[in-house]
């Protein structure tokens, strides 16, 4: 089985291109900065890296990409890898491993990534909330009966 899971964040904007022929498809390209952890350096503390995982989706998926997707989105990724290889122009054989996306979805709101709404969402009427237990405190004076008994 080839199934690959990937959360990460957008290293640029994607990369939209469309084949030519009779029947025109969307592709896009980009990558991915997954974090890694696990390595301990010298004090003893947990460093974080990441590894930058090359990622191309095809039709409709690309045409989602290049709608909604931009550097710095944190986005879950599902697919396949699939390796392959070239010769460049210099005569250099270069082998290639991508990740073939089938599905991609956002993985943190909108305002959690610093994007801008372009939409305003109506807000509720806020009441106090009390800190020690986390439920709201029902002002007084409302005159509206409760959904429940």
């Amino acid at each position: 089985m080839n199934k690959v899971i990937l959360m990460g964040r957008l290293t640029r904007d994607p990369d939209i291109r469309y084949s030519t022929g009779d029947q025109t498809m969307a592709i896009a390209r980009y990558t991915l900065a997954v974090d890694r952890r696990g390595r301990r350096d010298q004090n003893n503390d947990n460093q974080q890296t990441a590894d930058f995982i090359s990622c191309v989706a095809f039709g409709r998926t690309a045409e989602f990409a290049e709608k909604y997707l931009r550097k710095g989105i944190k986005i879950c990724v599902t697919g396949r890898i699939q390796t392959g290889s070239y010769t460049n122009k210099e005569g250099q054989k270069v082998y290639t491993t991508d990740v073939v996306v089938e599905d991609h979805e956002f993985a943190e709101s909108k305002n959690a990534s610093g994007g801008e709404s372009s939409y305003s969402q109506p807000s509720a009427p806020s009441a106090p909330i009390d800190a020690a237990d986390g439920f709201m405190n029902i002002p007084e004076g409302i005159d509206e009966e409760l959904p429940f008994s």
